[in-house]
């Protein structure tokens, strides 16, 4: 079988920062030695961020409020914004085209498509290896999806809670 040029990582319970990093130098590594490999994340609503819940509010208040509301720059409200904010955040974006071609290869979606639910995936998909940064649920967490919340989104906007 030919190398899969798609990569699929489901983000449910998975810490934010080790997905973020583990998918941020697939994209770099993929980029640098010419390939043309994408990366999806789905579920990004179930990513979790670790620490106790009133902290991690906090500091995405704190990120949310940083800037002029109307003016910007903005700092994302919805899951799957968020999670590739933070993959964009470990990548090289403003300093060479690789950072910003590799945030281009990047999708993060919302729930699990139909297309990429069961152990059948597309021509050219595989599923990713996520044994390296996969661990334990930590006692206190908090989840993207409540972080949305918090922040003002209605979970019914981006399916949450149904």
């Amino acid at each position: 079988m030919a190398e899969a040029s798609t990569l699929v990582f489901d983000a449910s319970d998975k810490v934010l920062g080790r997905l973020a990093s583990h998918v941020a130098s697939e994209l770099l590594s993929a980029r640098r030695a010419g390939n043309q490999k994408r990366v999806i994340i789905v579920n990004a609503e179930k990513a979790i961020v670790t620490g106790p819940k009133t902290t991690v509010f906090a500091k995405y208040d704190h990120k949310y409020k940083l800037n002029h509301p109307r003016k910007g720059p903005f700092f994302p409200r919805m899951p799957d914004q968020i999670l590739k904010r933070t993959v964009r955040g470990m990548l090289p974006y403003q300093k060479n085209s690789t950072g910003r071609n590799a945030v281009r290869d990047l999708r993060v979606m919302i729930g699990l498509p139909a297309n990429l639910s069961g152990d059948d995936l597309p021509e050219g998909h595989a599923w990713g290896d996520s044994s390296s940064f996969d661990r334990d649920l930590p006692q206190k967490f908090v989840r993207l999806g409540e972080i949305s919340e918090h922040l003002g989104i209605d979970s019914a906007r981006w399916g949450g809670d149904q």
